[in-house]
């Protein structure tokens, strides 16, 4: 059996239908993070590459998580699997996104708080940090606020 890793059509989609929008955002951060890498951080060209970085990491985490994780009651989420035969093993399944982003959350925080924040790639870490306190937050809010006329929201209309 062969792996298929080829751009062949796969259900009458190309691989970049299929993944397009990880391709292209992944692609998008990796140019903030080339361009940042090259600039002065103190010029505001700089400021708003390390800035991007973190906006962008959000980005792609977000379609990432999305795509394969899960969140009970959250329209930020796709719908879980149908019940585990394991009461933990459901559990955690059905809040893997918000366990996955507390942990890798923790993760940026610990860096921040080991790096030196007026350092160039610092302040990048800083900036990821609150990013992440953003996802997190919007995840949590969309299990049970809801915003009439938002389609993310948890409308019952």
């Amino acid at each position: 059996m062969a792996l298929n890793f080829s751009l062949r059509k796969r259900k009458g989609q190309s691989f970049f239908e299929r993944h397009g929008l990880t391709l292209v955002t992944a692609g998008i951060l990796a140019l903030w993070i080339v361009l940042y890498s090259i600039s002065d951080e103190h010029r505001h060209l700089g400021s708003f590459f390390g800035n991007a970085i973190a906006d962008w990491t959000g980005v792609v985490v977000m379609v990432l998580a999305t795509k394969h994780m899960y969140e009970r009651g959250s329209k930020e989420s796709k719908k879980p699997p149908k019940k585990s035969h394991s009461r933990v093993l459901h559990l955690l399944e059905q809040h893997s996104l918000t366990i996955f982003l507390l942990l890798s959350g923790l993760g940026w925080v610990l860096l921040f708080a080991h790096s030196d924040s007026e350092s160039k790639w610092g302040q990048v870490a800083g900036n990821i940090v609150s990013e992440w306190t953003q996802i997190i937050g919007i995840v949590l809010l969309t299990k049970k606020l809801t915003e009439t006329g938002s389609k993310e929201s948890k409308e019952t209309e």
